[in-house]
């Protein structure tokens, strides 16, 4: 019975007849045997009777406690159709009722009730091969707010992406939540709320409660280990960067993952304006860790081009909750991660003034709140940019700033568009445009398949540099005249693979790696690494 109920050995009706008989399982199936190809099929089957995206999130969970290899060459094969029913935008509703959906563990609950006995908590884990984790405490979800334990399904969902954009294994993958409380009053009312019921630990007990969690993760499953930082919230998410970025091997996806790509489609971006990018000016809406991010990296990419990062930064204007961030605000509100981009210049509160004072090249809206990207807007852009790029990467789909219809048709099909989570392509004057998803998944899964292949020691901010420069020099001249600035998914493991590779070359020539001496070819050693999820006979080996 264990190769039927164990998910990771279940092959369901593909076990072949001799399989059955020699494993003792003939008579528990029925006497059809069927290809992995033709199981794909009747779940591609049966998502498509399903009407609600959140039931087939549900259906799809239940495959992946049945049958892993199945649930991954599914997702792998089909990766437009079904990363949007694991990952965003569905992720974030399974996220909100994850009380009625928690079926079996995939992951770790790690409560700061369990403070002074991590170690122990992580122990029991059955798997001590752990390459990868990425972790929570919930404050943050999306663009959705604090959702406390019930933000696993954040994890969770990046987890897979792992495994079936990239090729890690799902045993070296493992996804934690820390449960330090919620300020959710909604949750904390709920009586199908999975996590504690009480505030939010804040202060010197949370700072030494994630410095025993990361302590433990290297005791548990090594010094390389990737710890990946998950929707923390603004507060806590670039001072746990800094603090652990030297100590361990570790990024936070919203920053630097976010960061990347949209850096990456930045630069596929000016391809199509034919405008340098030390010479474009950038206006983010927001001012959060995903803008402060990639403003941060786009500084560093400007300085590599020729000009200095106070040059660069000249360029990278913010707009936040009280407006444009310039020095001496009345309003206030600059903290240490704005401060380098505050301008000397007049306060300004309204978007559409904002984009008259500054005329940039590229609105960035990274501030999760819908639709501020109107009519207005993107004519005014479209006035002053021949091509004007409009980035509406906010998260769920009801917080981006725009959708694809609206950012062509009201450039009349001049914007060169990218956003967060999917649009379908748009039909404008005879033309169909697609639109670029810039989803963290063109990055994090190969960051994360660099450093299990190369065991990287730290994962320093040019490594995200290089995945940017990677992945934008992988879009082709076809995927470029169809208005796309990423790569069509259905290529992404191609993508994935690449960009670990140019990831290691540049390990194995800085000293980041630990594996000596460097390999003769580096594809072949990723190539090693990588998760297939074919089905492999079940039965033993004879000689």
């Amino acid at each position: 019975m264990e190769n039927i109920l164990n998910s990771k050995l279940n092959k369901g009706l593909a076990y072949s007849i001799e399989e059955r008989q020699r494993l003792g399982i003939q008579g528990l199936l029925p006497p059809c045997v069927q290809s992995q190809k033709d199981q794909e099929r009747l779940v591609l089957d049966n998502l498509k009777r399903i009407k609600e995206d959140i039931d087939k999130y549900i259906y799809l969970m239940h495959l992946l406690d049945r049958n892993e290899r199945l649930f991954y060459k599914v997702l792998s094969s089909n990766v437009e159709e079904i990363m949007p029913l694991v990952y965003t935008p569905t992720v974030g509703e399974a996220c909100i009722k994850y009380g009625f959906i928690f079926n079996q563990p995939k992951g770790m609950f790690i409560s700061i009730k369990d403070k002074g006995h991590i170690l122990d908590v992580l122990s029991n884990w059955p798997s001590r091969q752990v390459k990868v984790i990425c972790v929570t405490d919930g404050e943050r979800i999306l663009g959705l707010g604090d959702l406390g334990a019930q933000g696993m399904g954040i994890p969770v969902g990046k987890l897979a992406l792992y495994t079936a954009l990239a090729g890690v294994k799902p045993d070296q993958c493992l996804p934690v939540t820390l449960d330090v409380g919620t300020n959710n009053e909604v949750f904390l009312n709920d009586p199908n709320y999975i996590g504690l019921r009480q505030k939010r630990v804040t202060g010197k007990d949370y700072d030494e409660f994630i410095d025993e969690f990361i302590t433990a993760v290297k005791t548990r499953f090594g010094s390389t280990c990737l710890i990946q930082f998950e929707d923390f919230h603004n507060s806590n998410a670039f001072r746990l960067l800094d603090k652990y970025r030297e100590k361990a091997s570790t990024f936070n996806d919203d920053i630097q993952g976010t960061a990347s790509v949209a850096l990456s489609g930045l630069l596929t971006a000016v391809k199509m304006t034919n405008i340098a990018l030390k010479d474009c000016v950038f206006l983010f809406y927001g001012a959060g860790e995903a803008a402060i991010g990639t403003a941060d990296l786009i500084t560093f990419a400007m300085s590599q081009k020729g000009i200095t990062e106070e040059e660069a930064r000249k360029k990278i204007w913010l707009f936040d909750s009280k407006g444009l961030v310039v020095k001496n605000r009345p309003e206030g509100g600059i903290n240490h991660e704005k401060m380098p981009f505050a301008k000397e210049a007049k306060p300004i509160k309204s978007l559409s003034e904002a984009i008259d004072f500054v005329k940039p090249t590229a609105i960035i809206g990274a501030a999760a709140q819908g639709r501020k990207f109107n009519e207005e807007i993107i004519n005014k852009m479209s006035s002053f940019n021949k091509r004007p790029i409009i980035f509406a990467l906010s998260n769920p789909t009801s917080k981006a700033e725009c959708t694809a219809q609206e950012a062509y048709t009201f450039s009349k099909g001049k914007a060169v568009f990218a956003s967060g989570s999917p649009f379908d392509p748009v039909e404008y004057d005879g033309k169909t445009f697609h639109p670029g998803q810039g989803n963290n998944c063109y990055i994090f899964p190969a960051v994360g398949l660099a450093a299990v292949a190369f065991d990287l020691k730290h994962i320093p901010e040019k490594l995200f540099l290089i995945a940017a420069e990677s992945l934008s020099n992988q879009v082709t001249e076809q995927e470029l005249d169809e208005g796309r600035v990423y790569p069509n998914l259905n290529r992404i493991q191609r993508v994935s693979f690449k960009i670990a590779v140019d990831i290691g070359k540049y390990a194995f020539e800085h000293d980041l790696s630990n594996i000596y001496p460097k390999p003769d070819s580096i594809e072949n050693l990723v190539k090693q690494v990588i998760y297939d999820p074919a089905y492999s006979s079940a039965l033993k080996t004879t000689w």
